[in-house]
Protein backbone atom coordinates (compact mmCIF):
# COMPACT_ATOMS: atom_id res chain seq x y z
CA UNK A 1 0.00 0.00 0.00
CA UNK A 2 0.95 3.48 -0.73
CA UNK A 3 1.28 6.55 1.33
CA UNK A 4 -1.60 8.03 -0.71
CA UNK A 5 -3.31 4.64 -0.63
CA UNK A 6 -3.15 4.64 2.96
CA UNK A 7 -4.43 8.63 3.15
CA UNK A 8 -7.37 7.88 1.08
CA UNK A 9 -8.38 5.82 4.55
CA UNK A 10 -8.73 8.98 5.63
CA UNK A 11 -10.87 11.96 6.22
CA UNK A 12 -9.11 15.24 6.09
CA UNK A 13 -10.30 18.29 8.21
CA UNK A 14 -8.60 21.76 8.65
CA UNK A 15 -6.94 20.12 11.69
CA UNK A 16 -6.75 16.98 11.73
CA UNK A 17 -7.31 13.50 10.14
CA UNK A 18 -9.92 11.21 11.29
CA UNK A 19 -11.11 7.37 9.96
CA UNK A 20 -13.02 4.60 11.66
CA UNK A 21 -11.13 1.23 11.51
CA UNK A 22 -14.10 -1.97 11.73
CA UNK A 23 -12.36 -4.49 14.12
CA UNK A 24 -15.18 -6.95 13.93
CA UNK A 25 -14.83 -6.91 17.81
CA UNK A 26 -14.13 -5.77 20.90
CA UNK A 27 -10.88 -7.85 21.64
CA UNK A 28 -9.47 -7.12 18.36
CA UNK A 29 -9.83 -3.58 18.94
CA UNK A 30 -7.80 -3.60 21.89
CA UNK A 31 -5.32 -5.73 19.61
CA UNK A 32 -4.89 -2.96 17.03
CA UNK A 33 -4.76 -0.56 19.44
CA UNK A 34 -1.96 -2.00 21.25
CA UNK A 35 0.17 -2.06 17.78
CA UNK A 36 -0.60 1.19 17.25
CA UNK A 37 0.31 2.42 20.88
CA UNK A 38 3.57 1.17 19.90
CA UNK A 39 3.87 2.73 17.11
CA UNK A 40 2.84 6.41 18.50
CA UNK A 41 5.18 5.58 20.94
CA UNK A 42 8.13 5.21 19.08
CA UNK A 43 7.37 8.08 16.54
CA UNK A 44 6.71 10.35 20.41
CA UNK A 45 3.34 11.45 18.24
CA UNK A 46 -0.19 9.95 20.10
CA UNK A 47 -3.00 9.66 17.63
CA UNK A 48 -6.71 10.41 19.81
CA UNK A 49 -8.27 6.51 19.68
CA UNK A 50 -12.13 5.49 20.99
CA UNK A 51 -12.35 2.42 21.63
CA UNK A 52 -15.93 0.66 20.60
CA UNK A 53 -17.84 -2.21 20.24
CA UNK A 54 -16.78 -3.28 17.09
CA UNK A 55 -14.78 -0.10 15.74
CA UNK A 56 -11.82 1.99 16.69
CA UNK A 57 -12.66 6.02 15.91
CA UNK A 58 -9.19 7.48 15.46
CA UNK A 59 -8.54 11.47 15.33
CA UNK A 60 -4.74 12.60 13.90
CA UNK A 61 -3.55 16.36 15.31
CA UNK A 62 -0.47 18.05 16.25
CA UNK A 63 -2.10 19.94 19.25
CA UNK A 64 1.50 22.08 20.19
CA UNK A 65 0.79 23.66 16.37
CA UNK A 66 -2.79 23.26 16.50
CA UNK A 67 -2.80 22.42 12.79
CA UNK A 68 -2.12 19.22 10.88
CA UNK A 69 1.53 18.58 9.96
CA UNK A 70 3.90 15.74 8.82
CA UNK A 71 3.98 13.98 11.99
CA UNK A 72 0.14 13.67 11.54
CA UNK A 73 0.57 12.34 7.97
CA UNK A 74 3.38 9.75 8.71
CA UNK A 75 1.23 8.46 12.08
CA UNK A 76 -1.45 7.82 10.26
CA UNK A 77 -0.04 6.05 7.42
CA UNK A 78 1.56 3.71 9.73
CA UNK A 79 -1.53 3.10 11.35
CA UNK A 80 -3.26 2.45 8.10
CA UNK A 81 -0.39 0.17 7.37
CA UNK A 82 -0.70 -1.83 10.79
CA UNK A 83 -4.60 -2.26 10.19
CA UNK A 84 -3.60 -3.61 6.93
CA UNK A 85 -1.12 -6.32 8.61
CA UNK A 86 -4.23 -7.00 10.71
CA UNK A 87 -7.19 -7.20 8.33
CA UNK A 88 -8.95 -4.13 9.50
CA UNK A 89 -10.08 -2.17 7.12
CA UNK A 90 -11.18 1.21 7.68
CA UNK A 91 -14.40 3.21 6.79
CA UNK A 92 -13.62 6.85 6.93
CA UNK A 93 -17.65 8.04 6.02
CA UNK A 94 -18.84 6.91 9.46
CA UNK A 95 -16.20 9.67 10.68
Amino acid sequence: MTDNEELNQWNQTEDALRTRFLTGSFVRGVAFINAITDAAEAAGHHPDVDLRYPHVDIALTTHDAGALTDKDTAMAAEISRIAEDQDISADPSQV
